[in-house]
């Protein structure tokens, strides 16, 4: 059986929340990065449409299938996934925030003066 002082206990706990606070916060950042792109595409296939005249026949990947429909159709949907994905990347920035903060309390808190 092997004891670890106390004080080596306490260090290796602090450094795996650290571990885990950044973990949690670059997986937040990844998403961030992945919905920033998927706003990107969706600006892109809104504007393109937009060009083209509403009768216009497109297709669009439903679940899967890709299906046959107009532009008049398919422009509604494609905003209306666009506004889910700016109210995601809200919330997302806002998670972001707040684990920075939490974060930057911990290295506060647990940070010796003389390793600032």
């Amino acid at each position: 059986f092997f004891c670890l002082p106390m004080e080596d206990v306490a260090r290796n706990y602090l450094q795996t929340q650290h571990q885990n606070l950044k973990s949690d916060y670059q997986a937040i950042a990844q998403k961030l990065a992945e919905m920033e792109g998927e706003k990107k595409e969706h600006d892109l296939v809104i504007s393109t449409l937009g060009k083209l005249p509403k009768d216009r026949r497109c297709f669009r990947m439903v679940g899967g299938v890709l299906v046959e429909r107009t532009i008049s159709e398919v422009l509604p949907a494609v905003k209306k996934n666009l506004d889910s994905i700016n109210r995601v990347i809200a919330n997302l920035e806002e998670s972001l925030e707040k684990k920075r903060k939490e974060l930057d309390e911990f290295v506060e808190k647990y940070t010796k003066p003389a390793q600032r």
